[in-house]
């Protein structure tokens, strides 16, 4: 397994995708299952380019604080730029499964598609678990990207690009076993909602031809599966298909809740 690299070339290109239609989509989805208030402390565990941090800071107001964790520094120069305003903002670089915040300090947390990434899920759960105060929410977001349906009319060629593409996960299907991992980390009142992001055009708006193309086409061209000849020709009969309006990609993203009890 050869993960993806979330370096400063990432970061930025990562800041222009964020902005796009389906990514906003689901932020706005994540902040309404989060449900920060005024004055509450929230904990974004994974906080990229600070998009959320940024948005939080909004609802939880001037007495409220958000402090971000990420494992790269990169992405944590761009979240604090972002939030450079902000003196309720702050930054930390850390391992999801070793906090480095105090015990029962947050309101809040969140984690949006990082757990995939995670060796050791339920330990980085856990850790949210211990970083909230009784009572404290959570919300974790991540793909089932064994749910991914996408035309080609190489089906074949389609195949071995979806499996490559998911080797720059630890976790593709993380989905299926977070409500297990959350009790088990502690958790109760666990829920579940999935939505699917769909696309029948080649929109750079929309999370598959947006994010998805563009990203896979970049990674599986380094798989030796694949190659930089195959990739090219298989994003290129994508860009084909949404030409000739035959173009269909759909997922379903996961979202789960739960409590950390009195």
């Amino acid at each position: 397994m050869s993960q993806m690299a979330f370096d400063e070339s990432r970061a930025r290109q990562m800041e222009t995708l964020y902005r796009t239609r389906d990514v906003r989509r689901r932020r706005a989805l994540v902040r309404e299952a989060l449900a920060a208030s005024p004055g509450e402390r929230v904990l974004d565990v994974g906080c990229g380019p600070g998009f959320y941090a940024e948005e939080l800071l909004g609802e939880v107001g001037p007495e409220g604080s958000v402090v971000g964790i990420d494992a790269s520094p990169d992405m944590l120069a761009v979240a604090t730029r972002r939030c450079a305003d902000h003196a309720n903002a702050e930054f930390r670089e850390g391992d999801a499964t070793a906090l480095p915040v105090e015990a029962a300090d947050f309101d809040a947390a969140l984690c949006v598609q990082v757990l995939e990434y995670v060796a050791d899920p339920t330990a980085a759960l856990a850790q949210m678990h211990r970083a909230l105060r009784p009572g404290g929410r959570v919300v974790v977001w991540d793909v089932d990207w064994g749910t991914v349906s996408w035309h080609s009319e190489d089906p074949e060629r389609m195949d071995r690009v979806l499996r490559a593409w998911d080797a720059h996960l630890t976790h593709p299907s993380l989905p299926r076993t977070l409500a297990a991992r959350l009790g088990a980390a502690g958790f109760s009142q666990v829920g579940a909602e999935g939505h699917v992001f769909a696309t029948t055009a080649l929109d750079p708006e929309a999370f598959g031809t947006g994010l998805v193309l563009k990203l896979a086409e970049e990674y599986v061209a380094g798989r030796p599966e694949v190659g930089v000849e195959e990739a090219g020709a298989w994003a290129a009969e994508q860009r084909e298909l949404g030409a000739r309006g035959e173009l269909f990609f759909a997922c379903t993203q996961f979202c789960f809740t739960a409590v950390r009890e009195p």
